[in-house]
């Protein structure tokens, strides 16, 4: 008893110490509690709970333990084990976790119902996290159980069954579960659809569904997961889901019996999208092989679920369908979504793919049929397997190893007819087609059900050739039999369609086998374009096109080339060439090298109109297909009616030079007659005959081969017909006697103009024969008449009526061609000209035509411009203006009508006559309209006196007459050959273009046809322009023969005779001639002329003051001309009398002149004047105010380019911008222009190393291209050559123009002789400089031989006798040992120079020689003297160059220190006399060195090095800038000035000057 108070009382104590959290005395209690009872429950109890509490767990979970196996059924202890696992982190306690909660829930079940839900929940997610999947249900299931029991409501309820149905679910996808957790499922399942209301419903329906899903995979519920699919579609006919879950169990399971047909027709009613009932209805239809069906249900299947059997069943159909590449891409497909654990269906598509890609030959799917072999496991185990290995091997050529195959298979096993098969087909192959035979008879024996052999054999029938294809036993046996095996191989009904179309020729049976083979295989092109043709030979359009449209619809793009073709050439002969080109252009997609396509094309869009694409077309097919002739014709054609003759002519040669085509030979023909037409409208005659020529030629060639074509017949009429507009001594045709009427075996004959008329006559004669009711023809033919009636040479006495003869056939033709066509105007028109023509003049007929020519065509411009012309004829000039003005509102651009009022206008005496004629050569070359432009101009020129008018500046200055007149003038003459009134106005417009030759030419002619005439007065014209002409040309002896057959009774007369004995050497005759002249002569301006003329002809016999009388005489005229005080100044420049000079150019200003002319010769006469002056620097001055005054004259702008060089070379640089602005403003001046800007660009020092592109050498090069035959640029361009050496030489580098100057010196010598100099300054300067090039370049043996040669020719020449010397001067300084020249060779140097007085640079070069032998005072002596030369001849720059090489020579000893002032006073006398005559930067130079050498420190040096290095000028050489900043530095730095230093320092380096700071660098250093 007192052990259980104490127990009691330990408890209780133990008890408050739990509360009092003293959880270490609390053991303490519990311990004690244990001593006195061992199995304590609460003890046990109160021991876990303050352990848990203290951290320790395992003594915790001990005594929790020890107080369940005490008293199992109590929760304390229970409880407390709950806590600790909970709150400790332990492995081992999480696992013994669910077993705790498995007892709680058992222990609560029965007292606390919340707290078992509680732990259920708690137990269900550990299950749930461990993957318990049972043990959850069970747990699932007992919560249910209990909420049942306490009779929780039916949505609650169903909410946990649902529940545990999506965590079961959710667990049964992730892996498979046992057989007893799908029970507790189907459990579930079933009390949720039990329980669930209102059904139907949609819950109920989702419920259902779920439901049968889950059914799906749980095995062996295949029973239950139907009668849920079919009560689901009780309650819910329109779900889709049980259909598919029915139709896939079918199809997976195979049952294709009347409920599974049921279930995929009524699934593809609900959905038609759904795959499964397309799938099924296409295994149904391979089962009932039903291949076609099979493959189109099977693909629309796929297309939206991927099946790996469905794949199989596509890859079989399509297999047996012969569809093979279709068949493998559907078991790769399939092979794709095959699960690897089903390897007998990935065997099966492997075993198919291999032998569809054997099927599809190719070498590349042979490769990939020997991949797929080798990935089919133990295949070469398999002799099927190893036959189709050979079959791959034979596909791609290696028939060596499918031999060795088949013949493995054939020992291995003879009864097997795959082998035979391969044997047979590798004996193909290499062309034994016997053997093949027997190979294939005895596969066939084995195989009697086999249609590939039967195939094959007839296959082999067909290809062995004629007879065995007509041997029905053979080719057609075979082939039927193959088709009735297997009606599904379209490739036998092909052959089928061929032997009945090319054989049998039962063209319905073949059109039903090729219809057959399409039908099996779409992808058959040869038997669909056959069975297209063959429906179209039979008329049957309705039918191709419907194929057409079937295959055009499947097809994608760059596919169906055949049907594109076919419809294109469908809808091309319907003439719906829009579409036929878009059908067409498909085709060429699928195939861009087909160039019957192409020419397809070509033709459909050249019936569109469209020729430009249809010429490509054409050029295309040409391309790919360069023999096809109607491609180039086509072409040919194209570019014919395109007006592109030329082109068309080419490619019509083409054809006909390879055979006689006649479209070819007709189209060649017409394109020749056009160009040579268009040749005719420009006048060029003799290139048009030519033409016609040819024409009549080739049609005649067409003619030969067919000469029952009128159309050929009329165009050799045209041909022939079309000479009518040209010269009769131009139209000579060499025609074939068959055309000239001779006997065919005749040769050709020559024919004239008349009789090729003749010749056209009889062509229009046979093309009538041939379609006598053709009203053109009639029209042509007359038209030939017409043309022989105004061709005939003048006729006989016998033959004076035939022109009226031939008018009146023509008159008859053309009322033929009006009765048969009275509605065409052209026939009323040429009625009404011909009815106009003399001979017939019926004037009232000829109105009535063209008037009904007008009502048949109102816009009728050519009927209206006749008409105009009729009634000018007949002087009605209002109705004529009438007449031609709605002429020109018709047609503006017709040149008729406008002649016709240019007419009218000169009748009437109207101001606008010269501007309509001229307005008429501006539309086209018309005779009349030429002669009338050309007879205004001329009178306008011979007018003198409106030079100044508004009228003649616009008409002739402005408008460009003369050359405008010229030239259609000259066509005129071209044609015209026998007018002399034209050749006399075409003599006249070539003087005023000074063209010498042709105006000769012209007036030569006028006279050879005055001659045969009897106008005396007009020949004694033309004689006059005749002497003129041959004045002008130089032959002035055939002049004055001329002259001479003239009376010599006019005042031009006279004075031309006179001016040619002047030129003829004749002085006194002329001196004669003129004083008769000036008898003759009325005013007194002819009278100043002839006076004028008078003195020149004294002063050129050396009567100065006879010539100054008659001058002085001239200006004290009523009349004084300008050209007597020219000849004055020009006198006295040339005498050298300035006052003279100066007196005539002051009287010669005073008449101011604005031309451009007046001012070019003021300048040069006030240059010359200043030269002769001398006063240099005033003429450089002079030429540039005159281009300040007239900038727009691009004469004055080449006189200041050519004056600069010569007088102010320091201003080089302007005068080659002067030569190139001249150049520029006009073509005339820019020939000579360029000469003087390349001499302006050498005088600058301009070459390539300083302007690549701007330098003498390239304006040199320009100026030899324009002025070939100029001898001035050439010898510009051989002394710009040497000035680039010259740099090249001094830069150190190799020159690259070598040996160019004797090749030059010859050019320039050539072209001397050419233009007639007899002066020899040029070619003396040439060869000096080609000399001097040799020496430069140390060829010295050459250049002495070129001297001895020229010296061989003129021993005397002094300036190459100097050149020899100066060569064999170098030859003996050059050589080792003799630097010192003895006295004797000086002598002959100096003599040498003695022949050449008046040489300054033989001087130069003297003086050169003295010094470097160290003799200076005579080199003073030899400077001096050339200084005296040029001043005696004027030279201002030799003047400059003497001087400073005298100062430059009396520098040296100077700078070598020499006493004494005379070298001194030299160079300043030098420098200064330099300054006074030109401001020398190099005078400059000298002065300021001079002051180096004499005061180094002054500060007068420093000012004048400072005044050359610091210049703003360009004009300034580098070279002195450079050469002063070298001296200044040396100054500066021996006065130590930094400040000044670092100015020149920084000066330098703006400038580029590297060479100065590295110098300062070494000086520094």
């Amino acid at each position: 008893m007192s052990n259980n108070k104490e127990v009691k009382a330990a408890l209780k104590s133990a008890r408050d110490a739990i509360k009092n959290k003293e959880f270490k005395e609390a053991l303490k209690h519990c311990r004690t509690v244990l001593k006195l009872e061992k199995n304590n429950y609460n003890a046990w109890v109160f021991i876990g709970l303050a352990a848990s509490e203290l951290e320790q767990p395992e003594q915790s979970q001990a005594a929790y333990k020890k107080a369940v196996e005490l008293e199992p059924e109590q929760l304390l202890a229970w409880q407390g084990l709950e806590k600790l696992y909970e709150k400790t982190d332990q492995w081992d306690f999480k696992l013994e976790l669910p077993n705790v909660y498995q007892k709680l829930v058992e222990l609560y079940a029965s007292s606390d119902r919340n707290k078992c839900y509680e732990v259920i929940e708690k137990l269900s997610d550990i299950y749930q996290s461990d993957n318990e999947h049972l043990k959850l249900a069970k747990v699932q299931l007992q919560l249910i159980q209990l909420k049942e029991k306490e009779g929780v409501d039916k949505k609650a309820l169903i909410q946990l069954l649902l529940q545990m149905i999506q965590l079961q679910s959710d667990n049964l996808n992730k892996e498979e579960q046992d057989n007893e957790i799908h029970q507790h499922l189907i459990t579930a399942f079933e009390k949720v659809l039990t329980l669930i209301s209102p059904v139907p419903g949609e819950e109920h329906k989702t419920v259902s569904a779920d439901y049968i899903k889950f059914l799906t995979v749980v095995p062996q519920e295949e029973a239950r997961m139907m009668a849920a699919c079919r009560s689901m579609l009780l309650l819910y006919p329109t779900q889709s889901y049980p259909l598919e879950v029915l139709c896939s169990h079918y199809i997976k399971t195979g049952n294709f019996e009347e409920d599974a047909i049921s279930s995929f027709s009524r699934l593809l009613d609900l959905a038609p999208k759904k795959g499964l009932g397309h799938l099924g209805l296409g295994t149904k239809a391979l089962r009932d092989e039903r291949y076609k069906d099979a493959i189109d249900e099977l693909t629309q299947g796929l297309k939206s679920i991927s099946s790996t059997t469905g794949w199989y069943s596509l890859a079989e159909a399509q297999f047996k369908m012969h569809r093979y590449p279709d068949s493998a891409t559907s078991c790769s497909q399939g092979l794709k979504v095959c699960d690897s654990k089903d390897k007998k269906l990935r065997g099966k598509l492997l075993r198919l793919k291999l032998e569809a890609l054997i099927k599809s030959e190719g070498e590349e799917a042979a490769n990939q049929a020997l991949a797929t072999f080798s990935q089919i496991p133990e295949a070469e185990k398999d002799p099927t397997l190893l036959m189709l290995k050979g079959h791959a091997y034979l596909n791609k050529g290696e028939i060596v190893q499918a031999l060795k195959i088949s013949s493995e298979l054939v020992v291995s096993n003879s009864s097997q007819a795959q082998g035979l098969a391969l044997n047979g087909l590798a004996r193909l192959a290499e062309g034994k087609q016997q053997l093949a035979e027997q190979s294939f008879l005895q596969a066939a024996s084995l195989s009697p059900n086999c249609s590939e052999y039967y195939f094959l054999l007839g296959k082999l029938y067909w290809d062995m050739g004629e007879e065995t294809r007509k041997d029905r036993s053979k080719a057609h046996t075979h082939l039927l039999k193959a088709a009735k095996l297997d009606p599904h191989r379209g490739c036998a009904f092909r052959y089928l369609g061929h032997y009945y179309r090319e054989v049998a020729k039962d063209f319905v049976r073949a059109q039903g086998c090729y219809k057959k083979a399409f039908q099996l295989d779409d992808d058959d092109a040869e038997a669909g374009a056959a069975s297209v043709d063959l429906s179209m030979q039979q008329g049957d359009m309705d039918s191709a096109l419907a194929t057409l449209q079937s295959v055009i619809e499947k097809a994608t793009p760059g596919s169906a080339k055949w049907a594109w073709m076919r419809r294109g050439l469908y809808y091309l002969k319907l003439g719906e060439h829009q579409q036929a080109i878009a059908d067409l252009q498909a085709a060429l997609r699928a195939d861009p090298e087909d160039w019957v396509c192409w020419e397809c094309l070509g033709e459909a869009y050249l019936n569109r109109r469209s020729f430009t694409a249809a010429l490509k077309a054409f050029g295309r097919a040409c391309q790919l297909q360069p023999s096809s002739i109607y491609s180039v014709y086509q072409a040919a054609a194209i570019k014919q009616t395109l007006g592109k003759f030329k082109e068309a002519v080419t490619e019509y040669l083409r054809i006909t030079a390879q055979q006689d085509y006649v479209p070819a030979l007709k189209g060649l023909g017409e394109c020749q007659l056009s160009l040579a037409k268009s040749l005719m409208e420009d006048c060029r005659d003799g290139s048009a005959i030519d033409l016609i020529q040819q024409a009549i030629e080739n049609l005649f060639r067409a003619v030969q081969l067919r000469p029952d074509l009128s159309c050929l017949w009329k165009l050799l009429g045209d041909a022939c017909t079309a000479v009518s507009t040209v010269a009769p001594d131009r139209a000579q045709i060499l025609m074939p006697a068959t055309l000239a009427g001779f006997d065919s075996s005749a040769p050709s004959h020559m024919l004239d103009k008349a009789q090729t008329l003749k010749a056209g006559e009889r062509c229009y004669a046979h093309a009538l024969k041939l379609m006598p009711e053709v009203s053109s023809l009639w029209y042509d033919l007359g038209l030939n008449y017409y043309h022989q009636a105004n061709s005939l040479p003048c006729p006989t006495e016998g033959d004076q009526n035939l022109p009226f003869l031939q008018l009146q056939k023509a008159q008859q033709c053309l009322k033929k061609a009006i009765m048969m066509d009275s509605e065409n105007h052209r026939y009323w028109n040429a009625l009404g000209v011909i009815s106009v023509n003399k001979g017939i003049e019926s004037y009232a007929l000829a109105q009535h035509c063209l008037i009904k020519s007008i009502q048949v065509e109102p816009n009728n411009v050519v009927a209206w411009t006749n008409l105009g012309t009729l009634y000018l004829k007949k002087g009605n000039i209002e109705l004529a203006h009438e007449a031609f003005k709605i002429a020109q509102s018709l047609e503006p651009l017709y040149v008729s009508c406008w002649i016709g009022q240019a007419l009218i206008a000169e009748s009437v005496g109207s101001y606008d006559t010269m501007d309509l004629f001229r307005h008429t050569t501006e539309l086209s070359t018309h005779m009349e309209g030429v002669k009338g432009y050309a007879y205004w101009v001329c009178s306008t020129l011979l007018d003198k006196s409106n030079r100044d008018s508004e009228l003649y500046l616009y008409n002739i200055v402005q408008m460009n007459a003369i050359s405008a007149a010229q030239v259609a003038l000259s066509k005129y003459t071209e044609r015209i050959q026998s007018d002399p009134d034209a050749f006399i106005m075409l003599g006249y417009l070539n003087e005023h273009l000074q063209l010498k030759r042709q105006a000769l030419q012209a007036y030569q002619r006028a006279v050879e046809l005055l001659h045969s005439t009897s106008s005396s007065e007009e020949l004694e014209f033309s004689l006059g322009n005749y002497g003129r002409a041959l004045c002008t040309s130089g032959q002035w002896e055939e002049a004055v023969r001329v002259y001479n057959s003239t009376p010599l009774q006019d005042l031009s007369h006279l004075v031309g005779v006179a001016l040619a004995y002047c030129r003829a050497g004749l002085i006194p005759d002329s001196i004669s001639t003129y004083k008769h002249a000036l008898d003759v002569a009325s005013s007194e301006k002819e009278k100043a002329y002839i006076l004028t003329a008078l003195a020149l002809l004294q002063h050129k016999q050396g009567n100065l003051d006879a010539a100054k009388t008659l001058l002085f005489k001239c200006s004290m005229l009523k009349e004084p001309i300008s050209e007597s005080l020219l000849c004055l100044c020009a006198l006295g420049l040339v005498h050298g009398d300035a006052t003279l000079a100066a007196a005539a150019l002051t009287e010669l200003l005073k008449q101011a002149s604005t031309s451009g002319s007046a001012a070019e010769q003021r300048c040069l006469l006030t240059c010359s004047l200043l030269a002769v002056q001398g006063n240099y620097s005033a003429v450089q001055k002079e030429a540039s105010r005159a281009v300040h005054s007239n900038p727009g004259n691009p004469s004055l702008w080449a006189l200041l380019s050519r004056v600069v060089p010569q007088y102010y070379p320091r201003k080089a640089n302007g005068g080659a911008v002067a030569g190139h602005v001249a150049c520029l403003s006009s073509m005339t001046q820019g020939k000579r222009s360029l000469l003087y800007s390349g001499l302006n660009q050498l005088a600058s020092g301009r070459h390539s190393g300083d302007n690549s592109h701007n330098n003498a050498l390239k304006t040199m090069q320009r100026a030899v291209l324009l002025c070939p035959d100029d001898p001035g640029p050439w010898a510009g361009l051989m002394a710009a050559c040497h000035t680039e050496n010259t740099c090249r030489y001094l830069s150190g580098s190799a020159p690259c123009r070598l040996a160019l100057g004797q090749f030059l010196m010859s050019v320039v010598s050539e072209k001397v002789r050419d233009v007639g100099e007899t002066d020899r300054p040029l070619e003396g300067w040439v060869l000096q400089q080609a000399v001097t090039g040799l020496m430069l370049e140390g060829e010295l043996d050459q250049a002495e031989a070129l001297c001895t040669q020229v010296l061989n020719v003129s021993p005397e020449h002094p300036a190459v006798m100097l050149s020899l010397r100066q060569v064999q001067c170098q030859r003996l300084l050059t050589t080792d040992g003799a630097a010192v020249l003895p006295e004797p060779v000086l002598e002959q140097l100096s003599n040498a120079v003695m022949m050449n007085p008046t040489s300054l640079l033989a001087w130069h070069w003297l003086a050169d020689v003295y010094r470097n032998q160290g003799l200076l005072v005579q080199a003073v002596m030899a400077y001096r003297h050339s200084l005296q030369l040029a001043s005696q001849l004027g030279a201002h720059s030799s003047q400059v160059a003497s001087l400073l090489r005298l100062a430059l020579l009396a520098l040296g000893p100077c700078m070598a220190g020499l006493p004494g002032n005379d070298w001194k006073d030299l160079v300043l006398e030098a420098t200064t006399e330099v300054l006074k005559l030109d401001p020398s930067p190099v005078a400059l130079l000298l002065q300021a060195l001079l002051q180096y050498v004499t005061k180094m420190a002054a500060r007068e040096t420093r000012r004048l090095l400072e005044r050359l290095v610091y210049v703003s000028s360009q004009d300034f050489p580098v070279t002195v800038v450079e050469v002063a900043s070298w001296y200044l530095l040396r100054h500066l730095h021996a006065k130590n000035d930094e400040e000044l230093l670092n100015v020149l320092l920084q000066h330098a380096k703006k400038n580029g000057n590297q060479r100065l700071l590295a110098f300062h660098s070494k000086l520094s250093s």
